[in-house]
């Protein structure tokens, strides 16, 4: 009993401390800052890394296509050496576009890069001197007006990078129980008020969707400083803020991905391709990371259920408190994501599933195989 109501203790002050000390991580009122249509709309180039997306391309490039942006703006999209027939699916889809399109092949992927980043290099050189650079996915599709909408709030707010955390698809069951927690993760490790925040340390972004200005993001090294980079979305954001630049991330209301994910092995693969790379390769980290885990997740439910079974109030009491604080904490992203609030229960057992997916990480890496995606080890 002792050992027990200690864990439940200190689970409980663990989630005292991040309801209330970790930047509000879990609200939700993270959107667009405050915007006007700027005097002179700058130059835009949408810049589309794809490889083997011949799945989501109908769906996602003629949302970019069709744009509703008042001032110039076109589109490169660099076919990673794709073996579905993306880039020629692209060009067909682009013959009666609003927009400009371009469709390009990157050169030999060189040893030191990641396929993405490299294909982005290639994309942001054939975008010459524009102002602005929309560096989207291949699989994230854009209401009319989003573009217009990113470069306001850029314009208007002194910002120099602007990222929104696309909407995930959540319509089968292994979705709506992953992906919720997994932009709820996301913003725990990265709160999204301290990234905005100017003389913050925290810097994020999401990759799917960023406007950079194309000054700050020379100034900060060009897409070569983070060319070796997993999780690229992070390592732009904090070298675009450690050279001087104002960053700005939150969630979209107009941005949505439209990748599926049906079945758990697909999700499993999207988390743990990178997950031992948040955590630095470190094995110490790892073993932290499972421990706390374990505690500030695993115990509230465990502490409840055995405190009510055994008859021991305290730490039935103390499990349920923490229980109930990871639960509220987790409600204003189910309600983003319109699942119903009976589903926050279930966060213990997601937490644990991405514990797994972590060890696995660190399996995969261990044995050589790294973050591996769309055919490529790193």
């Amino acid at each position: 009993m002792t050992v027990l109501l200690w864990l439940s203790a200190l689970s409980l002050l663990s989630w005292l401390w991040l309801t209330f000390c970790q930047g509000f991580f879990w609200r939700t009122d993270q959107r667009l800052p405050p915007r006007r249509p700027p005097a002179r709309w700058p130059e835009v180039v949408i810049v589309v890394p794809a490889r083997d997306e011949a799945e989501v391309l109908p769906v996602s490039l003629p949302s970019l296509l069709t744009q509703h942006y008042p001032g110039r703006a076109r589109v490169i999209l660099v076919d990673d050496h794709s073996s579905d027939g993306t880039g020629a699916l692209a060009e067909r889809l682009g013959t009666a576009a609003a927009l400009p399109l371009t469709v390009t092949t990157p050169p030999p992927l060189p040893p030191d890069w990641t396929g993405k980043l490299w294909a982005l290099r290639h994309g942001v050189e054939l975008a010459g001197q524009t102002e602005y650079l929309l560096l989207t996915d291949a699989d994230i599709a854009h209401r009319p007006d989003s573009l217009a909408e990113l470069v306001a709030a850029a314009e208007s707010n002194g910002l120099d990078l602007v990222s929104q955390m696309a909407r995930l698809r959540v319509v089968t069951g292994w979705e709506r129980l992953i992906v919720p927690a997994f932009v709820y993760f996301f913003a725990q490790l990265y709160p999204f008020r301290w990234s905005n925040r100017p003389g913050s340390r925290t810097a994020a972004a999401a990759g799917g969707c960023s406007v950079v200005r194309r000054e700050a993001l020379e100034r900060a090294g060009g897409v070569a400083a983070i060319r070796g980079a997993v999780i690229d979305d992070v390592s732009l954001a904090r070298a675009v803020k450690t050279s001087g630049g104002r960053i700005w991330l939150g969630l979209a209301e107009q941005v949505d991905s439209v990748r599926p994910y049906p079945r758990l092995a697909q999700l499993w693969r999207m988390v743990s391709r990178s997950a031992y790379a948040q955590l630095r390769h470190s094995p110490l980290l790892l073993v932290g990371t499972v421990l706390g885990l374990s505690v500030v997740y695993l115990v509230p439910p465990v502490a409840t259920v055995v405190g009510l079974a055994a008859g021991w109030p305290a730490v039935a009491a103390t499990g349920a408190s923490a229980w109930a604080l990871m639960a509220g904490t987790f409600l204003p992203m189910l309600r983003y994501y319109r699942q119903p609030a009976w589903a926050a229960l279930l966060l213990p057992f997601t937490a644990f599933l991405y514990l797994l997916m972590t060890v696995d990480s660190a399996v995969q890496h261990w044995r050589g195989r790294g973050a591996s995606w769309k055919g490529r080890t790193y």
